[in-house]
């Protein structure tokens, strides 16, 4: 082997064997299904890795540990609403409930040992690059103490989400009110709404599940609303119909879930035919195609037909935009709870809220002994803990204008910084869940190719970011997301950019992140050599002992063998292999 005075003086030769693997330290922020998947993934395809994840939660699952709220529920199938590799037969209905879910979430990670890279109850503050030691620098309040801390990385990983921080709305007034106020995303579960007057302000996903599920037990619901929204029929609606004409949800039998259990196979096929059926949509997006016009008009005829006992309450729903513009929203039984004797909607401004009630433009005061904000977040991905990368320079100046991303998982000018569920990444149709998992395997790749070879900081380009930017605009460009709509979609008002979204289908997104486009990435190296790689001539094989120098041979075949029937065995493994991940 060459000394190490040999080494010193030949620059193209590195102090490291060719399969030598540096260990990695990377934080992760969230332990929501991103942070989930980030103790499932990298350890399972990254060696040497210590992975440490903070959530302010006491508890893992993201969203679904936060909304409690009365109804909260996936409007995706539940057969669908789950990890590719961690399939659950035995969801008790079509639509699971968000405690079900919660429970799915806490399985999963307990299988997995997830929980021993938690930190659960400490707030991310403050994340900057060291530049002199390539290295992040965490700022971390622990929520139950108080105690400020520091924690440092080689890679940092954010998996906090979009519709993470809930925001009360600016009313004049809300701090005056004496009654009980609550907000969907940050719920009281002690609050006991039976015959009381309630005021729910906001019709978007989350106030739409509330309406319907507080309206049979309360004595008066007033219901503002302020803008127009599309009611869909439910993801999936024809296996809906199977069982009820109404689209409302439905559980599974006994016997259903037992037989998917006994027969992965036939649960295999059901879940197929559920997700080819998610994965459809998407053409409705686009712009003047017949499945946006047919949309238009089955979900007109729909809306009018549930709210024919309140036509005007139909006039004052139905858009100008067009379906998708805007989530859509399901919503079973939102409609129909609109047409109640106890229930009022509210189409005018509201001026402010009183110590007793809320005060419309019009100078009518409502009195009510809750208020529910069903307002939801903000949603401009500047919202966070502050970020600084190369220079000082802050994340949330750099998307002052809108955000940028490569690929909605990175973006220049912040090594070594990984996004789950960043700008870009959303779907308007498809299976988010897939794009999470490919979007953790995306990440343990390039940490592999970190530690391999010989790489210190990695980040994509400014072009590779610029040119994913513009292809994010061309092809919006010809959909209706890009209509005047006001949407979480966008940003910068109802005209803006649409930043929360995938540019093409789930689909498109899960084939494009099957694996890292190399040269649309810039490195720096350990020791500044480029070809370093190659390490001194040696293999650690050569190195240490202990290690079995013929890993080669490990799947010797026999000539005798008929490649016909070495066929069958590898199929046969392979089958073996994926009912075992069922």
């Amino acid at each position: 082997m060459p000394s190490a005075a040999h080494i010193a003086s030949t620059s193209i030769l590195s102090a490291r064997s060719v399969d030598t693997v540096r260990p990695l330290k990377v934080i992760c922020i969230g332990a929501g299904v991103s942070g989930i998947l980030a103790a499932i993934r990298l350890p399972e395809k990254v060696q040497q890795l210590d992975l440490i994840i903070y959530d302010k939660n006491p508890e893992l699952g993201g969203t679904w540990y936060e909304n409690k709220y009365p109804g909260i529920a996936c409007d995706i199938p539940a057969h669908c609403y789950q990890l590719s590799f961690e399939a659950n037969p035995a969801w008790s209905s079509f639509y699971a409930k968000g405690p079900e879910i919660l429970e799915y979430w806490k399985r999963v990670a307990d299988k997995y040992g997830a929980r021993k890279h938690m930190r659960l109850g400490n707030k991310a503050l403050e994340a900057r690059w060291d530049e002199g030691a390539a290295k992040w620098r965490v700022k971390l309040e622990n929520v139950k103490t108080g105690r400020v801390f520091q924690d440092s990385s080689d890679v940092l990983l954010t998996g906090i989400g979009v519709l993470n921080e809930w925001q009360w709305p600016q009313i004049p007034g809300i701090d005056q009110f004496k009654g009980k106020l609550l907000h969907s995303a940050a719920w009281d579960e002690t609050f006991d709404h039976r015959d009381k007057r309630v005021a729910v302000i906001g019709a978007g996903s989350s106030g739409i599940q509330i309406v319907p599920n507080l309206q049979p037990d309360v004595e008066r619901l007033d219901h503002y609303i302020r803008g127009r929204t599309w009611i869909a029929t439910t993801i999936a609606g024809d296996e809906v119909k199977k069982r009820n004409d109404t689209g409302s949800n439905f559980d599974f039998t006994d016997d259903e879930i037992e037989a998917w259990k006994r027969d992965p196979a036939l649960y295999l096929s059901y879940r197929k035919r559920l997700e080819a059926e998610l994965q459809s949509g998407q053409i409705i997006a686009i712009r003047g195609s017949s499945a946006q016009k047919e949309a238009k008009m089955l979900f007109t005829k729909l809306m009018r037909e549930r709210l024919s006992k309140r036509p005007q309450v139909a006039e004052h729903l139905l858009p100008d935009f067009p379906p998708v513009c805007k989530r859509l929203t399901p919503g079973p039984g939102y409609l129909e709870a609109l047409t109640k004797d106890n229930v009022d909607v509210v189409p005018t401004a509201i001026e402010k809220i009183t110590g007793t009630g809320i005060q419309t433009a019009d100078g009518s005061h409502r009195e009510v002994d809750a208020i529910v904000c069903a307002t939801g977040f903000d949603t401009s991905f500047t919202n966070r803990f502050p970020v600084y990368g190369v220079s000082g320079v802050k994340l949330g100046d750099k998307w002052q204008s809108g955000p940028d991303s490569y690929l909605s998982l990175a973006t220049d000018g912040f090594p070594n910084y990984f996004m789950s569920l960043g700008p870009n990444s959303g779907v308007g149709a498809g299976n988010l869940l897939i794009l999470l998992e490919r979007i953790a395997e995306y990440t343990a790749q390039v940490l592999a190719k970190m530690q391999t070879e010989n790489i210190l900081t990695i980040s994509p380009s400014a072009r590779a970011v610029a040119n994913f930017t513009k292809f994010c605009d061309a092809y919006f460009a010809g959909t209706v997301f890009s209509d005047e709509c006001s949407s979480w979609y966008k940003t910068g008002g109802k005209n803006g950019r649409v930043s929360a979204l995938w540019p093409g289908s789930s689909l498109h997104a899960i084939r494009a992140l099957e694996r890292p486009r190399w040269e649309d990435f810039e490195y720096t190296y350990v020791d500044g050599n480029a070809f370093g790689w190659i390490g001194d001539g040696w293999s650690e094989l050569d190195k240490r002992d202990e290690l079995d120098k013929t890993w080669y041979l490990d799947d010797q075949k026999m000539i005798d063998e008929p490649l016909e029937e070495r066929e069958k065995k590898d199929g046969r493994k392979r089958a073996r292999q994926l009912l075992s991940n069922l």
